[in-house]
């Protein structure tokens, strides 16, 4: 019980601390702001939530394929790695704009494509597109894939995904996914319902810095915990 809780109580804090602010964060505030709130949030967390488990799955496979030593010596390289990296964010980078612009240009970029083609087609058009649209948008809104798609490709290989099979390879799994899903559902829920506003307000640097130092006590604590306790 007592794993869980702190695979749980250490997953949640790792995510909060490294999605507000992060790309899909601010996609999914970006895109909540052009198509149904519900579609984006289901969108957006089905996304995450997946990534989370798969996660969670790599992590926990991990000491059955390599030996618990290795696994734990590289889970506690990655916490003062990642914990290094963040710190350094929150001293060196000015915040988060350039990160806001990137992921809105790309996403505005995208709506005037849609836009331009849906003004050219006629209604005619409209059904021969229904009836040749790729498989999945004939059960699901093409706006939640495109949801799931930007958050679960713009996870891949982020800093929370490889934090979380870390965190999966030393601690009770079933823990570092409730943890995770939760920390996930909350901060898609602040982008969906104000997210834009709400990141004005925060600063980057601090929770930069913040998470920095988290990464660091998970790290101390890995070192000093002895293998397979």
């Amino acid at each position: 019980m007592t794993t869980l809780v702190q695979g749980f109580s250490k997953s949640l804090a790792m995510t909060v601390l490294s999605e507000i602010g992060d790309k899909t964060f601010f996609a999914a505030a970006i895109l909540a702001m052009r198509h149904p709130r519900r579609l984006v949030l289901s969108g957006c967390l089905a996304a995450l939530i997946v990534m989370t488990i798969l996660s969670a799955v790599v992590g926990w496979a991990a000491p059955n394929l390599i030996s618990r030593k290795w696994t734990h010596h590289v889970t506690t390289v990655l916490f003062f790695g990642f914990g290094l990296w963040s710190l350094w964010d929150g001293f060196m980078e000015s915040g988060d704009d350039e990160e806001l612009a990137e992921v809105e240009a790309k996403l505005d970029a995208d709506w005037k494509d849609n836009t331009k083609t849906v003004k050219k087609g006629s209604k005619d058009d409209d059904e021969l597109k229904k009836k040749s649209r790729p498989f999945l948008t004939q059960f699901f809104s093409p706006i939640l894939l495109k949801a799931f798609s930007i958050t679960f490709f713009g996870e891949w290989g982020d800093k929370s995904q490889l934090a979380t099979i870390g965190l999966a390879a030393d601690e009770d799994p079933f823990g570092v996914v409730l943890g995770g899903i939760v920390g996930q559902a909350l901060c898609t829920t602040a982008a969906v319902l104000g997210g834009k506003s709400l990141a004005s307000q925060i600063s980057e640097k601090i929770v930069a810095l913040s998470g920095g130092v988290l990464f660091v006590v998970f790290g101390i604590q890995s070192f000093l915990t002895p293998v397979g306790s």
